[in-house]
């Protein structure tokens, strides 16, 4: 049987000056399927969908055939509208000072007219179309004051709404295609399985799906199709049943990637680097942690489960309420503690937002990493700018950031590129204490691994590194050990031969309920020279 090709790219070419972003990419989305795009960060899948968003225009000579009709290029966002495209985009595209109601239903009420809203009836009906992926908030909260979790089910929720899919995931979008670029980045394991569910939902009803996304085991997952780009090119299409995860990540990287993960480290216990006690905040009840030198430290729960907040509080980046923060001997005061503070005590701190809470999008490359050291290249009262950009050339060469001009725009790095561009802003600090927040969050396989192959140098080379995080094999597999919260309390540690993917995943579920957690834990949780690789 034939399936109907609901979208088609011929030849597609985008040039930014002398970097070709896509070259003479075809691609084509069938009705009812689930079509993977995948590729390292600078690959040209964002390239590819901004085309097809109507924001960038295209070379000439592509084309783009939707619904079998010939679609002129460049085209605009109103006739992509239109035509049936509704895109889940990395920003989201959601309007911060209007409500989750306003955000779901604006476009629709646009279009509507001059018609009278019942409003008890939209709040319902948004309500319960929240409610499908877990998200209970009140449909009047304004978009700023919720999570980035619940903001990425908000541009989910809409997007299912364009494409008529109702709150029971009925409907249909014959015709239609969703195109989801990165949209698990910000969900919990959970929505990432009620959303799974919901793209089938969508594809049942005859709508084509374009699923972008840099974790490879979802997209092997979801998908029916997979497309690899590499330095804008195509590189193949495969039908998923017939390849693994290894022969896509070969395809991705133009070469076999034998492990994401560095050898595990080998290191002496050295002095204590931090020390809270009692910290109490948020959604945080009574934290006791010490860490050492060298030591790698891993935070995790489900959501809510209040781990995340962990690096903030200690950084100064919000206040807690009670409890002492002691780093290198040096006592910082629980509810005056600044980052500035921090940063002179020799912490640091690289938030999962990087855009919004870590760098400055429309600052230079250069202006973000030299930030934290700037002092250090004034004379005279004037800035040495030669060795500033001399500087930061050598760390973006070092850390392999491309492409390594320091004057470009920060937010026109991908984002692995961005990360890797701001973690080495932090580590030519030499930080005694290295904070992450979902370190690893948007970026390729290839990025991934580099940038734990730096953590690892770092605390090899006496840095203390805590890392808050969800991605339980990344943990298993980078840290010393690994505490996990429930209700903002830990509930266990694991280190050595019980720190494993299921074990975390067990405890995260569980809580203190695991009848396999160890009995007893000491209330302050000390360096132990054992961990996974040691000799025990």
């Amino acid at each position: 049987m034939v399936t109907e090709t609901v979208l088609e790219l011929q030849g597609l070419s985008k040039t930014f000056g002398a970097t070709r972003a896509l070259a003479n990419v075809d691609f084509d989305v069938r009705a009812g399927e689930v079509h993977g795009l995948v590729g390292r960060n600078g690959s040209g899948k964002s390239t590819l969908i901004k085309v097809l968003s109507g924001y960038h225009v295209p070379d000439p000579g592509g084309r783009l055939i939707i619904g079998g009709e010939v679609v002129p290029l460049p085209v605009t966002g109103r006739a992509a509208a239109e035509h049936g495209l509704v895109f889940v985009h990395q920003d989201l595209g959601l309007v911060g000072a209007y409500s989750v109601l306003e955000n779901i239903r604006l476009n629709s009420w646009a279009s509507s007219g001059l018609q009278p809203i019942h409003w008890k009836t939209e709040r319902a009906s948004v309500a319960e179309e929240l409610a499908r992926f877990g998200l209970f908030a009140d449909p009047a909260t304004p978009i700023d004051s919720l999570s980035q979790v619940d903001r990425a089910i908000v541009a989910i929720v809409r997007a299912m709404h364009h494409l008529g899919v109702t709150g029971d995931g009925t409907g249909d979008s014959t015709g239609k295609v969703l195109v989801l670029d990165e949209p698990t980045a910000y969900l919990p394991t959970d929505s990432v399985t009620r959303l799974f569910d919901a793209v089938r939902a969508v594809a049942a009803t005859g709508a084509g799906v374009v699923f972008v996304s840099h974790r490879t085991d979802e997209v092997l997952n979801i998908t029916d199709r997979i497309t690899v780009l590499r330095d804008g090119e195509l590189v193949e299409t495969v039908v998923t049943d017939d390849t693994n995860e290894d022969a896509l990540v070969a395809l991705i990287l133009g070469r076999a990637l034998d492990s994401f993960y560095p050898d595990p480290i080998h290191t002496e216990p050295g002095e204590r680097v931090l020390t809270v006690e009692g910290l109490t905040g948020g959604l945080v009840k009574n934290l006791d942690l010490e860490v050492d030198r060298g030591e790698i430290i891993g935070l995790t729960g489900l959501m809510g489960a209040g781990h995340d907040e962990v690096p903030y509080y200690i950084f100064g980046a919000k206040d807690a309420r009670a409890g002492h923060i002691t780093v290198n001997g040096q006592e910082l005061p629980i509810a005056k503690s600044t980052p500035t503070d921090a940063i002179a005590a020799g912490v640091a701190l690289l938030p999962a937002d990087r855009l919004n809470l870590s760098g400055s999008a429309a600052a230079s490359v250069e202006d973000n990493v030299a930030l934290p050291v700037l002092k250090k290249y004034f004379s005279r009262g004037r800035l040495q700018l030669a060795a500033v950009r001399s500087q930061v050339g050598g760390l973006m060469t070092s850390f392999d950031v491309r492409p390594a001009m320091p004057n470009l725009e920060f937010s026109a790095l991908s984002g692995g590129n961005q990360q890797k561009a701001l973690l080495a802003k932090w580590l030519q600090m030499e930080p005694s204490l290295l904070l992450l927040h979902e370190p690893t969050q948007g970026v390729d396989v290839g990025s991934k691994a580099d940038i734990f192959v730096r953590i690892t140098e770092a605390a090899e080379a006496g840095t203390a590194v805590v890392i808050a995080s969800a991605e339980h094999e990344d943990l298993a597999n980078l840290c010393t050990r690994v505490l996990v919260f429930d209700n903002g309390r830990v509930v266990g540690e694991l280190a050595a031969n019980e720190l494993t993917e299921e074990r975390i995943l067990a405890l995260c579920y569980r809580g203190g309920r695991d009848s396999n957690a160890p009995a007893q834990m000491e209330r302050k949780f000390r360096w132990r020279p054992h961990r996974v690789g040691y000799d025990n």
